[in-house]
């Protein structure tokens, strides 16, 4: 009887100290940085980029330039500009959902300081 009491006991110990290592190992976090995102620039981000300024400049998409993409930690950025030199910078959600569009100065204005 000792011996089946010493036996249950070694392994009540055993799956004790099994539940309680798993508590003491620290969970691993993981912190993404910029490079380390895969980028979602796509042709839909594009598109809906050029619609929204076409929209708001009176103009057609095609007549929309973009020139850069930026990513950030939570947001991508992709600005451009007009025909009329009017730049404007698009912005995406982490997704890669359309979010807003911001003006920037004109770009003629710029040039000229």
């Amino acid at each position: 009887m000792m011996m089946v009491e010493r036996k249950n006991r070694l392994i009540l110990a055993a799956f004790f100290a099994f539940i309680l290592s798993g508590c003491s190992v620290p969970q691993q976090e993981n912190h993404f940085s910029p490079q380390a995102r895969p980028i979602v620039h796509t042709e839909a981000m594009e598109l809906a980029c050029k619609n929204q300024a076409a929209f708001r400049y009176n103009t057609q998409p095609q007549r929309i330039n973009l020139s850069d993409f930026k990513q950030y930690q939570a947001s991508y950025e992709m600005m451009g500009s007009t025909a009329r030199k009017e730049g404007f910078t698009c912005s995406f959600d982490e997704s890669g959902q359309f979010s807003h569009l911001s003006s920037r100065e004109n770009l003629n204005q710029r040039a000229t300081t």
